[in-house]
């Protein structure tokens, strides 16, 4: 009998822990959609769960560096532990790393925003950028997702993907136009990419936001695969059309030179 009320308390433990894992990812994924985070009343609300329960958790996470709460409003927002983490590493050499001198060269070399990019869940994931000295100029933020196919890192990127995890990539993304520029279909997109393997870069001709330009290179590793992007990024006024091709062979000179660094 002992043995018998032994075995239903580990599965009852079980059950508890399960539990809390579903709660605790759940906590993680909704804030993940909030960067101006949520309270802990909001999360509980969303997820219908106790708030005393969402408080003990929030309160751990918080304790462990997963969460944030802002004094001002009493807010949770995720920090960049699961970043930190997940940092892409090529041949046991963090990928930032290796990126970061080639991304503060090519800034200054083109006087614009230069970011580090990858592909993540079928999107392009900023893990690094170099902001521009310029007063007027574009930036992102480190942790931002956009979708590949509108922007020249996740071109450059695509171009490159084996071809039956580019056609899986197409079966998983809906492709929707968010400027007049947008390639929005399977054939206009692929068309691109036959561009971006002649030429050696990727183009972005304000596809994802209006009036925003981008030229990207790919990186490779040691087996030809994209492990990431380098990129230019600006106001399409001082990145017109014409200065393309200039700023996409810097981009490639770049590229190589952080394939170097893997290498090596």
């Amino acid at each position: 009998m002992s043995q018998l009320k032994s075995g239903q308390s580990i599965a009852v433990s079980e059950q508890a822990a399960s539990r809390s894992t579903e709660r605790t990812l759940a906590i993680l994924e909704y804030l993940g959609r909030f960067r101006k985070g949520k309270s802990a009343s909001e999360i509980a609300r969303a997820l219908s769960l106790p708030v005393n329960t969402v408080g003990r958790i929030t309160e751990t996470m918080n304790k462990r560096g997963w969460l944030y709460r802002r004094e001002d409003d009493r807010r949770f927002i995720l920090t960049n532990r699961v970043t930190d983490l997940t940092r892409p590493q090529v041949n046991d050499k963090s990928l930032t790393m290796c990126a970061w001198d080639a991304l503060r060269s090519l800034r200054d070399q083109t006087g614009e925003t230069t970011q580090l990019a990858v592909m993540t869940e079928a999107k392009c994931l900023i893990l690094e950028q170099c902001v521009s000295d310029q007063p007027i100029k574009v930036s992102g933020k480190v942790g931002m997702r956009v979708p590949c196919y509108s922007c020249a890192p996740g071109k450059s990127i695509l171009a490159e993907l084996p071809e039956e995890e580019f056609q899986s990539y197409l079966q998983e993304v809906t492709l929707k136009k968010f400027t007049p520029t947008t390639l929005s279909t399977a054939t206009s997109l692929k068309k691109e990419l036959e561009k971006v393997r002649g030429c050696g870069y990727g183009v972005d001709l304000a596809e994802g936001l209006a009036g925003i330009h981008c030229v990207s290179a790919v990186i490779l590793d040691d087996y030809e695969y994209p492990v990431g992007s380098i990129t230019t990024i600006g106001p399409a006024f001082r990145m017109p059309t014409e200065r393309f091709e200039e700023i996409g062979k810097i981009c490639i000179e770049a590229a190589a030179e952080i394939r170097k660094k893997i290498l090596g």
